[in-house]
């Protein structure tokens, strides 16, 4: 089972930046898509980005321009980096992993993300 933990939450004013971390047990990760999800109370869970193990990357519509994925293989870690945020963004964020970007079997706890003045 892959172990996933992910930090950098926080709160953070509109137009601010945060960085979230997923950090990984090493098993297979460089073999792995890892996506990073998002909820916020009473709506469903949104895909927000994704990142195969080729280093492929999409994102959500809402998201585009101002966040990015990325990945360092080297030490089992992936990252989202989100600029310009909106309070819309407020969520708990939750990285997973699995063979394909559709075929997740790991998940980890999440971090709280909000967005306020």
């Amino acid at each position: 089972q892959l172990l996933l933990v992910e930090s950098g939450g926080g709160l953070v004013k509109p137009g601010g930046s945060l960085r979230l971390s997923c950090a990984a047990s090493k098993i297979l990760f460089a073999r792995l898509a890892m996506v990073w999800y998002r909820q916020s109370p009473g709506k469903q869970r949104e895909e927000v980005a994704s990142i195969t193990s080729r280093g492929i990357t999409t994102y959500a519509d809402a998201v585009k321009g101002r966040f990015s994925i990325s990945r360092d293989s080297a030490n089992s870690m992936v990252y989202l980096l989100m600029n310009n945020l909106k309070p819309e963004d407020t969520a708990n964020y939750t990285c997973a992993a699995g063979l394909s970007p559709t075929l997740l079997t790991s998940w980890g706890q999440g971090t709280q993300v909000t967005v306020s003045s």
